[in-house]
């Protein structure tokens, strides 16, 4: 694809086979599981065999994902799935891999509940903190860093290029989550990462109707390595998933600039707003994260985190809602509050809060937050 497309043509076209008269103008679902042999052995001529190790649904997928994110990617189950393949396809018993301490709590979980019994020692490290840590000498012996930024759900970001070269320097590889992000806002590989990991669940595919996962690098051998711990543990997406997220990830970039737009409505509204406390969106100005997404992402996006007072006070916010409904995830078409300390796992107060904006009206979302804010008192 041209590079010098715009995210638009290229979220639109990646993947896609040069058009062929008579043929669908997009191209369709393959359900099948075996697939005919006839009198070669399998896979000969790189025909496919059978659709846990290889299907010509998931590679239009993978193609698509692959050219946004700059590197050949492989699909997942789920954006866990993913993130499991990039950790256990690298690390073995011994190793010491690093963890963002304030990332996606069932990262946290995967480090408690596996990585521990498999005799992986696991390091954590918080996202403002990871560039000091790396800096003083503190990934010597790692194998791997995990890199999470913006953070879920505080919306830390970190320096991807200053970490990688601490991390390669150190003998490390660097794996980058950039589900919040997505591969239109920001390009771990190009900034010196080995591996970036998406939950497509969210914003790459944001209808809150399908669960899918990648892994993207762009050297021959991890990706052999990736494939086949995916492909030994059976962590492939369906084929319906996979056309599902490719049809879906289409309007990625019309998405992604709508739901920004909307954030940064709501965002001035809510600042200096006095119920609200410690508001974060990377792209406000005078963010502590606003000097480096602002200089390492390409794009900004919907998600927004605030404090009320208390668990009472989201409860009253959304009774007095009309459009925000109480839902997890983010990235989706829909405008969703999360109070996230229900869920367990994550060091926030009780009146925390993750907002998705959605692509909904910019005036009749304010408008509908403003009377719930009111609300409250």
């Amino acid at each position: 694809m041209d590079a010098e497309w715009g995210d638009g043509t290229r979220a639109v076209r990646a993947g896609e086979d040069p058009a062929v008269p008579g043929a669908p103008l997009r191209p369709s679902p393959v359900f099948a599981a075996p697939f005919h042999l006839g009198d070669q052995p399998p896979r000969a001529n790189g025909a496919d065999a059978y659709g846990r190790t290889e299907h010509p649904t998931l590679r239009v997928f993978e193609d698509a994902v692959g050219e946004l994110d700059g590197g050949r990617c492989l699909s997942f189950a789920t954006g866990m799935a993913a993130l499991t393949a990039a950790v256990l396809a690298c690390a073995r018993s011994g190793d010491r891999v690093v963890l963002p301490s304030d990332g996606y709590y069932t990262t946290r979980l995967l480090a408690a509940e596996e990585l521990d019994r498999f005799g992986i020692e696991v390091q954590y490290a918080a996202t403002p903190d990871i560039e000091r840590v790396a800096a003083d000498g503190g990934l010597a012996g790692a194998r791997m860093v995990l890199l999470e930024t913006p953070s879920n759900p505080q919306l830390d970001v970190c320096d991807i290029a200053a970490v990688a070269g601490a991390a390669h320097a150190a003998g490390a590889l660097v794996a980058v989550d950039n589900t919040t992000a997505t591969p239109l806002g920001q390009r771990p590989l190009a900034l010196g990462a080995d591996l970036t990991v998406g939950s497509d669940t969210k914003a790459l595919t944001g209808h809150s109707d399908v669960l899918l996962g990648h892994v993207t690098v762009t050297d021959d051998e991890l990706y052999a390595r990736v494939k086949g711990f995916r492909d030994r543990t059976g962590s492939t997406p369906g084929a319906f998933e996979a056309w599902l997220g490719h049809r879906s990830m289409s309007t990625v970039d019309l998405r992604l600039a709508r739901q920004a737009a909307n954030a940064a409505a709501v965002v001035e509204l809510l600042d200096g707003h006095p119920a609200v406390t410690g508001l974060r969106w990377p792209w406000r100005p005078g963010d502590p994260s606003f000097a480096l997404a602002s200089r390492q992402m390409l794009r900004p996006n919907g998600v927004v985190s605030l404090e009320l007072a208390d668990e009472a006070a989201v409860t009253r916010l959304l009774s007095a809602s009309r459009l925000w409904a109480a839902a997890t995830s983010f990235g989706g078409v829909h405008s969703t509050i999360d109070r996230r300390a229900q869920w367990g796992g994550d060091a926030v107060a009780p009146g925390f809060v993750r907002l998705s904006c959605g692509i909904e009206d910019t005036a009749d979302l304010v408008a509908d937050l403003s009377r719930a804010l009111d609300a409250l008192g």
